[in-house]
């Protein structure tokens, strides 16, 4: 069930958690280790010692004892500190998501994953799609591919064009033929962050100026392979805009996965979707119970 949808097992992290349980080890030495797998499977140190000291207090109260408690206890006190969201364009209005993330991350594959999903699940056919990342014109010419692909109309300037006058033909264009949905591409250069965080504000200004607040979603999009990375990026964009809702992206990639624990504890940002490969239906709602199940393994 968790292949099929798309939450592989995280196998380097849960069977060295089951062999670690498994190995009757005095207490101190198996929390020590299991502080050093957490952090290793990027949940971060700061969440590694408060589920460290979680577990010590639970052991106390209801004497776990066999790798099969250890287990089920760990995944309820990791589940505690996920957030999930569900992004749901309303219908018959317009929703506005500009997507955002660093050069890489699989931003303009997930806006084409993202369109294709909306209008399969929710039956959203009116979806616009917006190339505001003009720094590259490789994202440009991305973008149309997957529109003529998936039959998406996309909005487009040349290269080097502002990005604010992208958004903003874009929105006139959806409001005037009555689209329902805009999914915007961004561009991600954080080697120039403040002007990137200038940009990011410009856009936001004008989106807010003729979008409903309710109906305008920021959702960043993140690689799951970069790792603590990832968490850093999250920060700068949620300090520079507010960040809505999270995608991973490349989730098949990585045998790890834990920043998504470190991102929903720190920020306090929910995650949405997650992408599990390259093709438009490798986009799957987050689930907390699969992802921790993926995570950390059956007991």
């Amino acid at each position: 069930m968790l292949r099929k949808q798309g939450f592989l097992k995280r196998k380097s992290l849960s069977d060295k958690l089951k062999k670690l349980f498994g190995m009757g080890k005095a207490e101190d030495q198996l929390y020590e280790e299991l502080e050093e797998l957490l952090i290793e499977g990027d949940i971060g140190p700061r969440v590694a010692l408060e589920v460290i000291d979680e577990l010590r207090e639970k052991r106390k109260k209801i004497k776990i004892r066999t790798r099969e408690e250890y287990i089920h206890t760990l995944k309820e006190l990791l589940s505690d500190y996920l957030l999930a969201d569900t992004l749901v364009p309303g219908k018959g209005v317009l929703n506005f998501y500009l997507v955002l993330g660093v050069n890489g991350v699989g931003k303009t594959t997930t806006i084409a994953k993202m369109a294709h999903y909306f209008r399969k699940h929710h039956g959203i056919e009116k979806i616009l799609l917006c190339a505001a990342d003009t720094f590259r014109a490789a994202a440009i010419d991305q973008l149309h591919l997957h529109g003529q692909r998936l039959n998406f109309k996309v909005v487009s300037q040349k290269h080097g064009a502002d990005p604010g006058a992208v958004i903003y033909d874009s929105i006139t264009s959806a409001k005037t033929k009555d689209f329902e949905l805009i999914l915007a591409d961004t561009a991600g250069r954080m080697h120039t962050k403040a002007h990137l965080i200038k940009e990011l504000e410009k856009i936001d200004k004008i989106i807010c100026g003729k979008i409903d607040k309710n109906l305008y979603k920021k959702v960043l999009v993140i690689d799951a392979t970069t790792g603590q990375n990832a968490y850093t990026q999250a920060e700068i964009f949620h300090n520079a805009i507010g960040i809505d809702s999270v995608i991973m992206a490349k989730y098949d990639s990585t045998a790890k996965g834990g920043i998504i624990i470190s991102i929903c504890n720190g920020l306090k940002i929910p995650f949405s979707f997650m992408g599990t490969g390259e093709k438009p239906d490798d986009l799957v709602p987050f689930n907390r119970d699969m992802y921790i199940d993926s995570l950390i393994g059956s007991s």
